[in-house]
């Protein structure tokens, strides 16, 4: 059997990178919170763009735009009023964002480690909630950024 596992050298994000992707999650996932839009199907979608750069994307039945990769949110906090809790699982709020953040970190890492970063790189995140299979937004808001 083949292994077909693409074979590259991971590249870690800066720490400049890494914070601003935590404010931009970190302002998505509030706003969220505050306009009580959180739900179990809320999802941190993410795109990532590279000037010059055409790759296939994927689609979902339907002809909708896959991006390049999600995270269940719900799998990290729930809603109450106003305000992001954590899971039970969690032993508080900021045990669950490191936990989300070394996700994203990670994912955003697998995405960007094959791309020349001189061209520049934008991530563009998407979050709340779609109609299934993954279609058109009920509610999102998003937010984009350059990394450096």
């Amino acid at each position: 059997m083949r292994d077909h596992t693409p074979d590259f050298k991971l590249r870690e994000l800066s720490t400049d990178n890494k914070q601003l992707i935590s404010d931009a999650a970190r302002q998505l996932l509030a706003r969220l919170a505050e306009d009580r839009q959180l739900t179990s199907e809320s999802l941190l979608e993410f795109w990532i763009e590279v000037p010059g750069v055409k790759r296939p994307r994927g689609t979902y039945r339907g002809g909708f735009l896959m991006p390049d990769s999600f995270l269940a949110i719900s799998d990290y906090f729930q809603a109450d009023c106003c305000a992001l809790l954590p899971l039970k699982s969690f032993k508080d709020t900021e045990s669950a964002w490191e936990e989300l953040l070394d996700e994203l970190y990670y994912q955003v890492e697998i995405f960007t480690s094959q791309v020349d970063s001189s061209k520049g790189i934008t991530l563009e995140f998407w979050t709340g909630h779609r109609n299934r299979p993954e279609g058109e937004w009920h509610y999102a808001v998003d937010k984009k950024i350059e990394l450096v």
